[in-house]
């Protein structure tokens, strides 16, 4: 009897600071590592950044300083006569990767191109995936739009891939995580956000268990008193 196939634990990451120019990025090498294989191949999605060539060529390198084997770009972004081709890619690799950018444009080329539904096939069947940045929330339920950019009534929520089930923003320490406050405002009460910082991640395993990585996770929840402030989810030790 074929065995049933378990999902892989989803890593995302919000990227370190310095970028790539402190060498390996510790997170980046567990990721890799969980794809239980030496360095595993990696399908590449750039939807969010337009498959920047310049952005691939520099994460591919980075990808494989933590430890992947070959990086392979899945075209997306492109002619839509490219979609068969990126899901030979994907189908292919041990890890899939998301990479960052844009996550309004990302999701429209994903939504355009019909490949969300394949994607959670991958995902359900074991595949792993991992999330940097855009990527990180584009794996997540959920993200926030403005039409008007002035106009704060012109908000809406933009459903994403959802196959980690939350909701998520990265590296917003800055402006007090300002995008996912605006976020949790739109969202049913309950709802909770999780904040990644630069340098830190978050563990989803398929059981919806979380694990804070290389530094705490805020956290936010939506209640009758508006976006409040929780305990931050802590690496373990």
């Amino acid at each position: 009897m074929k065995p049933v196939a378990v999902p892989a634990p989803i890593y995302l990451l919000a990227g370190r600071p310095g970028g790539r120019r402190g060498g390996a990025d510790p997170l980046l090498v567990r990721a890799l590592a969980s794809a239980g294989v030496a360095s595993p191949s990696v399908a590449y999605i750039g939807a969010a950044s337009d498959d920047s060539r310049s952005l691939f060529l520099m994460l591919a390198e980075h990808l494989r300083a933590c430890g992947a084997g070959p990086v392979t770009l899945a075209p997306l972004a492109g002619r839509r006569t490219a979609v068969d081709k990126a899901r030979v890619v994907l189908e292919a690799a041990d890890v899939i990767f998301v990479s960052g950018g844009d996550v309004v444009a990302g999701m429209a080329v994903l939504v355009e191109r019909q490949i969300v539904p394949y994607l959670r096939e991958l995902y359900e069947a074991g595949k792993p995936f991992v999330g940097v940045s855009a990527g990180s929330i584009m794996l997540g339920q959920q993200w926030i739009r403005w039409e008007d950019p002035d106009d704060d009534g012109s908000a809406s929520l933009l459903p994403c891939m959802g196959l980690a089930p939350l909701t998520c923003d990265t590296h917003g320490e800055a402006d007090g995580w300002e995008e996912l406050r605006a976020l949790l405002r739109l969202s049913p009460e309950g709802t909770i956000g999780y904040g990644i910082p630069a340098g830190g991640g978050l563990l989803v395993r398929p059981d919806g268990a979380l694990e804070a990585l290389g530094a705490p996770v805020q956290r936010f929840a939506r209640t009758a008193r508006g976006v409040v402030r929780r305990a931050d989810l802590r690496p373990e030790a």
